[in-house]
């Protein structure tokens, strides 16, 4: 999350008034990290209750892309799925316009990210995970994940130039592997569905009740598509079940969480031989579709508020480690 578009309590409390029932603004803050989307904290006032609420302006997403990820948030916390759920404005629409773009305004869920997660935390996030495709199979509408094969195929010649021999030479050989992989029919065998496709420690909560750890839900679903469940289960992994340290390790599974983690899974949506015999290519996809982004986003940026770029040599390291394990 950044802020590209700036934006004041003082604009949107008009807007907040007359165009939705949820109250008084009362609070507008800038939410720190991320790369694609002007966020803000909003927080509304009913009467003596103050609830709180994220405001995304939408930055590289169009009005006709983001039915499905709205209509998706919707769908899955009608199902019982903890995530963010869309705000409807008093015409009925999830989307409103903000200086010109899209942008909506979501429920925030409660909790904190846990970084330096455990074997219980995997656990927990595996269990969702797998409660979220089954949960998304009845969802009606289906957009495919925008940040998979075409995309990566028009993007890494705008990186060649910008990185040095040895990354060249593995990010054309992982291309020319990956583009087998995705062609053979192990791959299109795959079950698929609404997948989140970017479920990072970053992008899910925890809250402590009785003591007790508890998921408090998963959120920013803007990556999110139709796409093989098993590369949402990847992705998730090589964030969540990573060896210590993070920043600047080896990229290296840690064995204890990633058995927390897909045990968890496979107790809700158990996997096809298909996908077990698909996953250690399905880790190397997931490894290199975010490095690619990571590099895109390093030397090809935009400006904006707020905005931290994340380090492409982390993903680097990972799917040299994925492609020496698998």
């Amino acid at each position: 999350m950044a802020v590209f578009t700036p934006l004041t309590l003082e604009e949107i409390s008009p807007r907040i008034a007359n165009d939705f029932a949820i109250g008084e603004a009362t609070l507008l803050k800038g939410i720190h990290g991320g790369i694609e989307n002007s966020n803000f904290f909003l927080n509304c006032q009913q009467g003596t209750q103050v609830q709180e609420y994220v405001l995304t302006i939408f930055e590289r997403l169009h009005f006709k892309q983001l039915p499905y990820y709205l209509e998706l948030m919707l769908h899955l916390a009608n199902q019982g799925i903890p995530v963010p759920k869309p705000m409807t404005n008093r015409s009925g629409h999830l989307l409103i316009e903000i200086k010109g773009k899209p942008a909506s305004i979501v429920t925030k869920l409660p909790g904190q990210s846990e970084l330096a997660p455990k074997e219980e935390h995997c656990a927990a996030v595996g269990e969702m995970l797998a409660k979220m495709h089954l949960a998304g199979r009845s969802f009606s509408l289906s957009q495919p994940n925008l940040r998979s094969m075409q995309w990566w195929q028009e993007t890494v010649p705008l990186i060649l130039p910008h990185i040095n021999e040895q990354q060249k030479e593995l990010l054309l050989s992982e291309m020319r592997y990956q583009e087998g992989f995705f062609q053979s029919s192990i791959y299109q065998s795959l079950p698929a569905g609404p997948c989140h496709c970017d479920l990072f420690r970053d992008n899910v909560l925890f809250t402590l009740k009785n003591n007790q750890t508890i998921l408090g839900g998963f959120f920013d679903f803007y990556f999110a598509g139709n796409d093989k469940w098993l590369f949402d289960l990847a992705v998730t992994a090589n964030d969540w079940c990573l060896e210590e340290p993070i920043q600047n390790g080896t990229g290296e599974i840690n064995r204890d969480r990633l058995h927390a983690l897909l045990s968890a899974y496979i107790q809700v949506r158990p996997l096809s031989d298909a996908e077990e015999a698909a996953w250690p290519a399905m880790l190397r996809a997931a490894a290199l579709r975010f490095w690619i982004s990571r590099l895109w986003d390093f030397y090809l940026p935009r400006n904006a508020q707020m905005l931290t770029p994340h380090d492409p040599n982390h993903f680097e390291r990972i799917l040299r480690s994925r492609r020496h394990t698998t």
